[in-house]
């Protein structure tokens, strides 16, 4: 089987301010690979994008944003490396970048794609997150909301 398609998706990096400064939402992944995420999921049949980051947002969390979504100038693709039983026509996913303001909640995690949950500030989210595009896609945003534009 040929796979030359591309999953559309959304990745969400959602933050709350601590104090002086923010903490960013983290979750532990484990459908598919292990490590460190923000939210993120495909985008469904005919939704817009933003309308995905507040279902994919309240399907993996159980929160919704305070405020605006904010759409960054910021998008890529990524393969998956591997065959994916629950994707077979895709060979890797496309994503938009969206950053979201919450109040520190109860998580509702989806326990089928997730173990965990984590606040953590720029520096420890920079250390946790292992995918250059997460990282970059982290930078953006922390100097988008440092900078007092949010």
């Amino acid at each position: 089987m040929v796979r030359e398609k591309y999953r559309k998706a959304v990745f969400i990096v959602a933050y709350k301010k601590q104090g002086e400064g923010f903490e960013y939402l983290l979750l532990k992944r484990k459908l598919h690979w292990n490590g460190w995420e923000f939210p993120k999921g495909a985008i469904e049949f005919l939704e817009t994008k933003r309308r995905a980051v507040l279902r994919e947002l309240f399907e993996e969390t159980g929160l919704k944003p305070v405020g605006k979504i904010k759409k960054f100038n910021y998008s890529g693709k990524y393969n998956y490396g591997k065959v994916l039983k629950d994707r077979l026509n895709f060979k890797g996913q496309t994503f938009t970048l969206y950053a979201v303001e919450i109040k520190k909640g109860q998580i509702k995690l989806d326990k089928k794609e997730h173990s965990g949950h984590k606040w953590a500030s720029f520096s420890q989210a920079l250390k946790l997150l292992k995918w250059p595009n997460q990282r970059k896609s982290l930078k953006m945003v922390n100097s988008f909301i440092v900078d007092g534009k949010v």
